[in-house]
């Protein structure tokens, strides 16, 4: 199987349903706009904040920056600790170390924050690298996270890619493991769900915890 693995964050590493939409709630608001129900604010999870301002709400360019502030204003001391790790997600990396696998993490939320998370939630002794976005958002494509990730790793050539998967639960991450020439598991434990992660053309496909140890480790 893979020797060089990359993990998403969000929805894959943690569930961080709870922080995102409560901050992006507490966006919309600033912008006159009253979402009570949490649920349909997931959407958000995962791709840039940015475009999905601007795609599911409409707003310009301008609003879109003014609510990525808005967001981070809650999120940088209290919606990025409504979190919580996937059980059994750290015996896994544990277990993936132990086979001597080589694990970083690519993310498209800002680097600074992946790498606070990291270190708070316990993902740090096991993951050789955090690959995220920049602030200002000039990176928050997934695919410029993925190919950040493969330079610093020097995994560059199309036979050193075949050594490498990305593991996600959005179209995102299928898409932006693709345009990096890579394989993408798809999760069905995060936001993404089957017919997502299919239609965007999963390499592989797990529903929980269990079958992705299985995959990844045969056992």
């Amino acid at each position: 199987m893979f020797q060089n693995l990359l993990f998403d964050l969000d929805g894959t590493l943690t569930n961080s349903a709870e922080g995102i939409t409560k901050c992006v709630q507490y966006a919309l608001r600033d912008q006159g706009i009253e979402v009570s129900d949490l649920h349909k604010l997931e959407v958000f999870i995962g791709p840039p904040l940015r475009d999905s301002f601007m795609k599911f709400y409409g707003f310009t360019r301008e609003q879109a920056e003014a609510g990525v502030e808005k967001y981070r204003e809650r999120y940088t001391d209290i919606g990025i600790w409504e979190n919580k790790v996937y059980d059994g997600m750290l015996e896994l990396l544990q277990a993936l170390q132990a086979d001597k696998r080589r694990l970083g993490m690519a993310t498209a939320k800002p680097e600074v924050f992946a790498v606070r998370i990291a270190e708070r939630f316990g993902f740090n002794p096991f993951l050789e690298d955090i690959t995220g976005a920049s602030l200002d958002g000039k990176t928050d494509k997934k695919a410029l996270v993925v190919a950040a990730a493969l330079e610093k790793w020097q995994l560059t050539t199309p036979e050193q890619k075949k050594t490498v998967v990305l593991i996600g639960d959005r179209r995102e991450d299928v898409m932006a493991a693709h345009e990096n020439g890579i394989a993408c598991i798809g999760v069905g434990f995060g936001f993404g769900g089957y017919e997502e992660l299919s239609a965007a053309g999963a390499d592989y496909y797990v529903e929980d915890m269990a079958a992705l140890h299985k995959l990844l480790l045969g056992k």
